[in-house]
């Protein structure tokens, strides 16, 4: 059994979240556009090849809708939360980092993943680590 990276989060801490995220999408609403099993989806969680995290008020598990592309995981999304896990980082510390801006990208580390940038920002994650 792995490491279990999920974190609970306050209100505020989600609402912190939810600020930077914006767009959250729900595990049976991926399993749909996949045409899988909801139990596909959680198993993609497990391999990291996507982040969640609840929502303090009901525990519902939420992704962030960036993290899709085309109802699929982001190809360069589960390098780049391996190395985030590898640097100690939780999920909700993960995603809080991939939707903050970085100077030096420019941008936030999503919008680059997305651009197709995958090794500065796993580059730049690395360094989180040292």
């Amino acid at each position: 059994m792995g490491v279990n990276y999920a974190t609970d989060l306050t209100p505020e801490e989600f609402s912190e979240l939810d600020t930077l995220v914006g767009e959250w999408t729900y595990l049976p609403d991926i399993a749909e556009a996949m045409d899988v099993q909801v139990t596909k989806v959680h198993r993609l969680m497990d391999a990291g090849a996507l982040l969640e995290v609840r929502r303090p008020e009901d525990r519902v598990r939420v992704v962030p809708g960036e993290f899709l592309e085309d109802g699929h995981p982001l190809d360069s999304l589960k390098g780049t939360i391996a190395v985030l896990r590898d640097a100690a980082f939780t999920d909700a510390q993960a995603i809080r980092w991939l939707f903050t801006e970085d100077e030096s990208l420019p941008g936030r580390p999503i919008d680059a993943l997305r651009r197709g940038q995958k090794t500065e920002v796993r580059r730049r994650a690395q360094a989180l680590g040292w």
